[in-house]
């Protein structure tokens, strides 16, 4: 079919959202930047998988492979390094794979950073934009251990392997073998816990093993913890900040991590960007930084429960 999913009001909507997104931006005096969607580099994280694509022609006569961005975090870091200050962008993303309810291929992120902020003052500024786009005042945070520990009582940081495949079969029914405790966090946190996430809840301080560009550090309790935080609306997961990492061996040594993790898994390793590393080693400034779903934001504020209702042509009519 031709007709586009979303109604004319969601497309006048989205239109309308932009504005009041670079408007906010414009308030604080925050750069909006452009960076490129194809990049020589791809995504290392295990869980996520480019689109490839191919260049040819001059400079390239035997062809060059390219990836989509899955998100302009990478080419926005180098901008930091180079001296930008505050920036963001509205972007198109990509990631293989990603079809559904809250999923297309092909979708819109907001990604900002903030030099000299910390999780705490960029979830305060994540509320503002996100409060006066809903309408919503009933924000909450609360610390990864303290959801798990409410929902489960158990501390998600020290629970054995067992006790974590315990809880997936009590509650999922799930049988298989993985000696992964991440796998059994994130299993329980995305089928478990974030559907009963109705209220607007930030959930930080993850565990170290999922930091990943984000730094980590020794909270309270004495455990190391990711320095970031998620947060999850009427159950839906909507953005994702991390105190971000600005050490370029570190970061090295985490994309060949991540490599070794794919090939564990049986995918595709996928060159990672020596940019970002050469940035990070020149100097990128202590910032905070954080992705956001456009694209859910709308789907929230319309009260909708399909993306298809709110983007003009999903994969399906591409």
């Amino acid at each position: 079919m031709w007709q586009p999913t979303a109604s004319l009001e969601a497309i006048h909507a989205r239109a309308r959202l932009y504005a009041t997104i670079r408007q906010f931006f414009a308030e604080r005096k925050v750069l909006e930047v452009d960076t490129p969607v194809l990049s020589t580099a791809a995504v290392s994280d295990p869980h996520l998988d480019p689109l490839p694509s191919r260049y040819e022609g001059p400079g390239a006569a035997e062809g060059t492979a390219l990836f989509l961005q899955t998100s302009p975090e990478y080419a926005m870091k180098r901008l930091l390094a180079a001296g930008s200050g505050p920036i963001y962008q509205l972007a198109k993303a990509f990631r293989n794979g990603e079809s559904g309810r809250r999923h297309n291929p092909e979708f819109c992120m907001l990604e900002w950073y903030r030099p000299g902020f910390d999780t705490v003052m960029l979830m305060d500024e994540v509320e503002t934009l996100v409060a006066a786009v809903l309408k919503r005042d009933d924000f909450v945070r609360i610390s990864y251990r303290d959801l798990f520990r409410q929902r489960f009582e158990i501390d998600p940081h020290r629970a054995s392997v067992a006790a974590l495949r315990s809880l997936a079969v009590q509650h999922l029914g799930v049988t298989f073998d993985d000696d992964d405790p991440d796998t059994w966090r994130q299993l329980l946190l995305a089928e478990v816990i974030e559907p009963c996430l109705q209220q607007p809840t930030f959930v930080y301080d993850f565990p170290a093993s999922q930091a990943a560009l984000a730094k980590v550090y020794e909270d309270a309790q004495g455990e190391a913890v990711a320095a970031r935080f998620e947060l999850f609306v009427n159950g839906i997961e909507l953005a994702n900040g991390y105190d971000e990492l600005v050490d370029g061996d570190e970061q090295a040594r985490r994309f060949a991590a991540d490599a070794e993790q794919r090939r564990r898994l049986g995918k595709a390793v996928n060159p990672s960007d020596p940019h970002l590393v050469a940035a990070l080693r020149a100097g990128m400034p202590a910032c905070a930084g954080v992705a956001l779903g456009v694209d859910r934001l709308l789907m929230l504020a319309l009260e909708l429960d399909h993306i298809d209702q709110v983007l003009a042509f999903p994969i399906a009519r591409a």
